[in-house]
């Protein structure tokens, strides 16, 4: 972690279950309390401030989701990817984080309009390897893999998930810094996981549990030591301790019922 480390963040005014894309959201419909998704929002985002950065993208009507700024892109150095989303539900989002992007400087990656790819949700830097992990099988198109090492020059590792609880690769997979994994390992195909097993050391991979996967777990914050999650057991806290993180739990329960927690709120702006 630096100094200069920057997160993009979306306030959740307009924050609701809408629709539903994904497993989470079934007979979630009208059932957030916005209220207390503002407050475990600004948690969040207190907890977030006392260690780096922030930049905001405005919260627009209309599209519920955009306060997930993982989904918005994905950056490296001056350029960015923007999302293309699957689902015509979130579509509306692309042309307002665009310009978000533009207003700040960022170079837009040219991206081929027909391949699906969720940005950060789905793509995600090791700390250690000069690697990005690649999820698809739920919402990424496969495809997105040679257009991202086309866009950014970064090797891709394709990684495909195949439980609908675990849709993006961030709800099951964040890599940790020292060259740390905390995965479940069960949203995978054996393929990937053996991809895993041959990239990452067994002494450097963290399982974690269904139990502990459902509450989003893996779905953290990594900042330098700190991990930022909505949910560990204790075993897992005792795993992370061990391995010389920092455990930080700040419930996330309403971001939870569109199937996001920690990560899904956050863009990495600055490595």
């Amino acid at each position: 972690m630096t100094p200069s480390q920057t997160i993009l963040m979306c306030e959740p005014g307009y924050f609701s279950v809408d629709y539903v894309i994904n497993h989470w959201m079934k007979d979630q419909t009208g059932k957030v309390n916005r209220a207390l998704a503002v407050s475990q929002w600004e948690r969040l985002r207190s907890i977030l401030s006392s260690f780096i950065n922030l930049a905001f993208v405005p919260s627009e009507p209309g599209v519920p989701d955009m306060v997930f700024t993982a989904n918005a892109g994905l950056v490296r150095g001056e350029k960015v990817i923007v999302s293309r989303f699957a689902s015509r539900e979130r579509q509306a989002e692309e042309p307002l984080v665009r310009t978000w992007f533009k207003q700040n400087g960022y170079a837009i990656a040219d991206w081929p309009q027909h391949v699906a790819f969720e940005g950060a949700g789905d793509a995600l830097f090791d700390r250690d390897l000069p690697i990005l992990w690649f999820g698809h099988g739920f919402r990424s198109d496969a495809a997105a893999a040679g257009a991202i090492e086309k866009a950014i020059g970064c090797r891709t590792v394709s990684l495909r998930l195949i439980d609908p609880r675990f849709y993006h690769l961030d709800t099951c997979l964040c890599p940790l810094d020292g060259g740390w994994l905390l995965y479940y390992p069960a949203a995978f195909d054996r393929d990937s996981q053996e991809k895993i097993r041959a990239l990452i050391p067994d002494d450097k991979r963290l399982e974690v549990g269904e139990a502990d996967a459902l509450d989003f777990a893996c779905n953290a914050v990594s900042l330098g030591r700190h991990v930022i999650l909505n949910h560990a057991s204790q075993d897992l806290q005792a795993a992370l301790r061990r391995a010389g993180f920092s455990p930080i739990l700040t419930p996330l329960s309403e971001f939870l019922k569109s199937g996001g927690a920690a990560k899904c709120l956050t863009l990495k702006l600055v490595e």
